[in-house]
């Protein structure tokens, strides 16, 4: 658990929306944002446990609300996941996201009276879309290639997904319970409905909520050039690029025009060199004094070498305990943390792409948001200089690549890809 979670939160969210709506994408994103926050967080989607334990093809008459056998299965496969979630809970989960349709109130009450017997709070977070558009594209960006249509040629498997969904809006009544906490995101969140809500986590839930959309468009995240601390072993400070830092920016800036389709937004620390190598983009750029390196403290400007000889006792204790260690008068990575929530608000909301000139320590901490990575995982994360990782957002996982740029200008070695979770 994070040294800034409440220790207290024990919060069920509970997922409300016909298919296609986007509700496990929500849950997907809700359980990352509040993992990375350091809240013990775990999705539970009913299509998994029906997949697991009845197999993956089912046709839409499973999902008729008239199929006696259908009901009772699905039903409970439900009830199993709910019991699984409460489980969980008591282990010491501090958020459970109940992903299913729940699209009767009947469904709802039942949810909510079994975990209101557990002392759990419950918020439903409501998708709602009439938009055709959107939901075509949700139909044959994301449910085609899901395992429930492994195979299926995808004309067929589209209209057996309508059907499905046919069945569910027969039986579908919206949220509108009184005494319920509830937020309803309509077409993609142009709308936003709210209904007593309260709470610390709940708050940072709409929030994030808010800024949430489907633009997929590539997120830059890339360290400095070389700069003259970097040469000589020492922490913070605020040295300017070497010659062979100033290379690397002009090979940045080539990436950028072969890359970008349209010029990307460009933020920076307030350091002189992240500075220094924006100017090469010749494009606008924004200083953030939140993506300044993680702050030393009296040991800024130090090698790890002099901390240790002039400050043991401070160098054991960082050796200790990385993650909540904190430089004397300085930050930790959980500070650093703390001050980057803004900044992953603010890359959700972006529908621009973006390019994010860091540094190593706030990098870390950027690349394990997208890559839902545990807080406790931040310190052991690969981010090289001289290195532009490229994450792209899709429906339930980011697309990611490394280019290795050669400082020289001469050119990119494309050094991997994989899909992120």
């Amino acid at each position: 658990m994070s040294p800034f979670t409440p220790e207290k939160t024990r919060l069920v969210v509970v997922l409300v929306g016909l298919p296609a709506r986007g509700k496990t994408h929500i849950g997907r994103k809700v359980a990352r944002y509040l993992n990375w926050l350091g809240f013990a967080t775990r999705a539970f989607n009913i299509g998994d446990y029906r997949r697991t334990r009845l197999g993956r093809h089912h046709r839409h008459d499973f999902f008729n609300p008239t199929n006696e056998e259908g009901n009772r299965l699905r039903n409970e496969l439900a009830a199993l996941a709910l019991e699984d979630l409460v489980t969980w809970m008591r282990g010491g989960g501090q958020v459970g996201i109940y992903d299913a349709t729940n699209t009767t109130a009947a469904r709802r009450r039942q949810v909510f009276d079994r975990c209101s017997q557990v002392g759990l709070d419950v918020v439903f977070v409501e998708s709602v879309c009439e938009d055709p558009a959107i939901i075509e594209s949700n139909i044959r960006e994301t449910k085609l290639t899901s395992p429930d249509y492994e195979g299926v040629d995808p004309d067929e498997a589209a209209r057996d997904f309508r059907a499905r969904i046919d069945h569910y809006t027969r039986a579908y009544e919206p949220v509108h319970e009184e005494n319920y906490s509830y937020i309803k995101l309509i077409d993609v969140g142009r709308v936003i409905v709210m209904h007593q809500i309260q709470g610390y986590v709940t708050g940072k839930l709409v929030h994030f909520l808010m800024n949430m959309h489907l633009v997929r468009r590539p997120i830059w995240l890339t360290r400095h050039g070389e700069s003259e601390f970097n040469v000589q072993g020492r922490i913070g400070g605020d040295s300017p690029l070497t010659p062979n830092g100033r290379n690397y920016a002009r090979a940045l800036a080539s990436f950028v025009r072969e890359h970008a389709i349209r010029p990307p937004t460009v933020w920076t620390s307030t350091l002189r060199r992240t500075v220094e190598t924006a100017r090469e983009l010749h494009l606008p750029f924004m200083p953030w004094r939140a993506l300044d390196e993680i702050d030393g403290g009296l040991c800024d400007a130090m090698t790890y070498a002099e901390i240790a000889e002039r400050m043991p006792e401070e160098y054991a204790a960082r050796q200790a305990d990385k993650l909540n260690y904190r430089y004397p008068r300085g930050e930790s990575y959980v500070d650093v943390t703390q001050r980057l929530e803004p900044v992953i608000l603010e890359l959700e909301r972006e529908r621009e792409p973006v390019l994010v000139v860091g540094h190593q320590a706030v990098l870390r901490v950027l690349y394990a948001y997208f890559t839902d990575r545990r807080p406790e995982q931040v310190l052991h994360l690969d981010v090289p200089i001289h290195t532009v990782i490229e994450l792209t957002p899709g429906p339930y996982a980011f697309t990611e690549r490394r280019f290795a740029l050669e400082p020289s200008g001469s050119g990119t070695s494309d050094i991997g890809d994989a899909m992120r979770d």
